[in-house]
C-alpha cells in the first residue's frame, strides 16, 4: 500500500478476521431456524457489493433458500423509512444499512433489533456512542469518508498540478457544512479555490458538473455519497465529455472508467459488514461489537481515461499507484 502514512494514523480495527472464532464459540445459529435480514441500500441486489455480502454470509452457513431470507435492495429516499418500518413490523433478525439516511431510518424504526451499518462517520453522524463501545443496537463500519475526501483532494491537486480552481460534487444530506468548510480552507492553504456544487438527485448531477466546469474548475472531487456511487456512470460520462479530471471514492469506479480513485474497495467493505452480521445473527449484541474501519486503501489511476480527456497524470503519482489501467 503506497499511502501508508494515512493508514497508520487511523483507528486500528479492534476485531480482525481472526477474532471471528471467539464469538462463534459462544454462540451459533440454530438448526432448523430461518433467519430474516433486511438490506437497506440504494443499489440493486445484483450489484457486486451485494453479491459479495450474500456470498460472505453463505460462507458462514447463512444461505438464501436454506436458512435465510433477505428483503430490500434498490431502496431510495423516503422508502428507507417505509422499508425499515415494515421490516421491523415483520420481525427481521437484523438490518444491514448502506449509508447515513438508511441507518437513520433504521434507528428511527427500532432501538432493539440489531443494525449493522456502513456509514461515512458513525460517531459524527450520531449513530454510535464510540467506536470501541457503540452502545445501543447499532454497530458496523465507519469508512473514514471525511478524512478520505480530504486525502482525495490532495491527490487531485497532485494529479492536476498548478491548478488554482477546483470543484467538489457534494450531497447536502451527507456532507456537513463544517466538513465542506474544512475542505475549502485546506484548498485555500494551498492557494486553490474550491467551489461547492450540491446535488440531491440524479437529475441534478449533470447540471452541477456543467456548473463546475463553467466556474473554471480544472478538476472535480466527487465526495463520498451513496448518490454519487449509484449514479457513478453519469458522473464518469459527463466528466469525460467535459474533459474534466475527477477523483472518486471507491477504486472500482476508476476501473469502471473514472480517472482516479482512492479508498477501500466497496466489495471488501460489504464482506466486512457480512462478517459482523454473522456475529449478530449468532447472538452477539451490537453493543458488544466495536465499530470497525477499513484498513486497506488503494489508489487506482485509469490512463485510458486520461488519454481520452487529454490529461497527463504526473509520472510520480502513477508510480505510487496501487493499480494503473493502461
Amino acid at each position: 500500500m503506497q499511502f501508508g502514512e494515512f493508514k497508520r494514523r487511523q483507528f486500528i480495527t479492534l476485531l480482525g478476521a481472526g477474532s471471528l472464532l471467539a464469538p462463534f464459540a459462544a454462540s451459533a445459529q440454530e438448526t432448523g431456524r430461518t433467519y430474516h435480514l433486511a438490506v437497506l441500500t440504494a443499489n440493486p441486489r445484483e450489484a457486486p457489493q451485494n453479491m459479495a455480502l450474500l456470498d460472505e454470509l453463505r460462507q458462514y452457513r447463512f444461505a438464501e433458500g436454506q436458512n435465510l431470507t433477505v428483503r430490500g435492495f434498490s431502496v431510495e429516499g423516503e422508502q428507507f423509512r417505509e422499508i425499515a418500518a415494515a421490516s421491523v413490523k415483520q420481525g427481521v433478525d437484523a438490518l444491514l444499512c448502506g449509508g447515513g439516511p438508511a441507518t437513520r431510518a433504521a434507528q428511527e424504526a427500532t432501538r432493539t433489533i440489531p443494525i449493522v451499518a456502513i456509514t461515512d462517520d458513525m460517531i459524527a453522524e450520531g449513530f454510535v456512542r464510540s467506536l470501541a463501545q457503540p452502545g445501543g443496537n447499532t454497530t458496523g463500519i465507519s469508512i473514514l469518508a471525511p478524512d478520505l475526501d480530504g486525502k482525495r483532494q490532495d491527490i487531485l491537486m497532485e494529479a492536476v498540478p498548478g491548478t488554482r480552481r477546483m470543484a467538489a460534487l457534494v450531497d447536502p444530506k451527507v456532507q456537513s457544512r463544517a466538513q465542506l468548510q474544512a475542505l475549502q480552507e485546506a484548498a485555500r492553504a494551498r492557494n486553490v479555490e474550491l467551489s461547492i456544487h450540491p446535488v440531491a438527485s440524479a437529475d441534478e448531477i449533470e447540471p452541477a458538473i456543467d456548473a463546475a466546469k463553467a466556474s473554471s474548475a480544472a478538476a472535480l472531487n466527487v465526495l463520498a455519497t451513496p448518490l454519487a456511487f449509484v449514479n457513478r456512470q453519469i458522473i464518469i460520462d459527463r466528466a469525460r465529455a467535459l474533459r474534466l479530471p475527477a477523483i472518486y471514492q471507491w477504486p472500482e469506479i476508476a476501473e469502471d472508467g473514472g480517472l482516479l480513485a482512492y479508498g477501500p474497495r466497496i466489495i471488501q467493505i460489504f464482506r466486512q459488514a457480512g462478517r459482523l452480521l454473522v456475529k449478530v445473527l449468532r447472538g452477539t449484541k451490537p453493543a458488544d461489537l466495536p465499530v470497525e474501519q477499513p484498513t486497506n486503501f488503494e489508489l487506482v489511476i485509469n490512463l485510458r481515461t486520461a488519454k481520452i480527456i487529454g490529461h497527463e497524470v504526473p509520472a510520480g503519482l502513477v508510480l505510487r499507484a496501487d493499480k494503473v489501467i493502461e
